[in-house]
């Protein structure tokens, strides 16, 4: 199976989805599944995991009405409160829904740069863990050291590391930095990495495959194939690149590399780590 692992839907307000600046404009309106499957169909990807966009519980159950009309939206990563005392009244209910495969939460946006580790977030985080459901983790690279000490607490739940953490790429300077933390992190194996929000991250706008292909490289290195998938991060994306042309650029980089291997990338890890467990 082809799987498209990160993308999201909305139905637009000013009020719900504040973070859309002037980047984004091209996003202020409504974006459904009939807007995705074209996309889909013509990257020749059989479903997508839609992954949460506003930090509201209504989130979760919005996305999973899509799901239940539209069986392409093979999963639904979603949001609850997590530092909330009561989490488990959230998590009980919807471990037992079969398109919930996760949970996520925005922690790239919140102003502590240690809230990852906060003991009433590892207390939801916990509680999480008792039911087969991952976690995405949503951070820039300066976050990765805490994710380190915070994965470490976590050893039997599925991480999964979006926007391969966010580094800030500036053309013909390396984020050295964000490579060697990204390589401690692949030492936990149960940690994936999604190939997706890159394009978006690279400092004034314009971008190039040779740009973002030692950040692909340091990835595929440290964490392989089988731990690696392709995520679009449709419609966010669309503020620097075109939901084809990202599918092209991964399936490019990934030409070399075996046919088992490229399936892993392109479908194979996301339905094992989110689909399949």
């Amino acid at each position: 199976m082809n799987i498209d692992s990160h993308q999201h839907f909305w139905k637009y307000s000013a009020a719900e989805y504040p973070w859309m600046g002037e980047e984004l404009a091209m996003c202020r309106r409504d974006l459904l599944p009939l807007d995705l499957e074209p996309l889909l169909d013509a990257a020749g990807l059989d479903g997508s995991i839609a992954v949460q966009a506003r930090q509201i519980p209504e989130e979760t159950d919005f996305l999973l009405d899509l799901a239940a009309k539209h069986p392409r939206v093979l999963g639904v990563v979603g949001w609850i409160p997590l530092c909330s005392p009561e989490v488990g009244r959230y998590l009980e209910p919807y471990a037992a829904h079969p398109k919930v495969v996760g949970f996520r939460h925005v922690i790239q946006d919140e102003p502590d740069d240690d809230f990852i580790l906060r003991p009433d977030f590892n207390a939801g985080i916990r509680e999480l863990g008792r039911y087969p459901l991952c976690y995405d983790i949503l951070i820039f690279g300066k976050h990765l050291p805490q994710t380190i000490r915070f994965v470490d607490q976590h050893p039997g739940i599925r991480m999964v590391l979006d926007h391969v953490a966010k580094p800030s790429i500036h053309p013909g300077a390396f984020d050295q930095a964000w490579a060697e933390n990204i390589r401690a992190l692949a030492k936990r194996e149960h940690v994936t990495c999604k190939l997706s929000g890159m394009a978006t991250e690279v400092c004034g706008g314009a971008w190039d495959e040779e740009t973002l292909r030692p950040y692909f490289e340091t990835v595929l290195e440290a964490f392989g194939p089988q731990r690696l998938m392709f995520g679009s991060d449709w419609p966010v994306c669309l503020m620097r690149t075109s939901h084809t042309r990202w599918v092209d650029t991964v399936r490019g980089w990934i030409a070399p590399l075996s046919a088992t291997e490229q399936a892993a990338i392109m479908g194979g890890t996301a339905e094992k780590v989110y689909l399949t467990w």
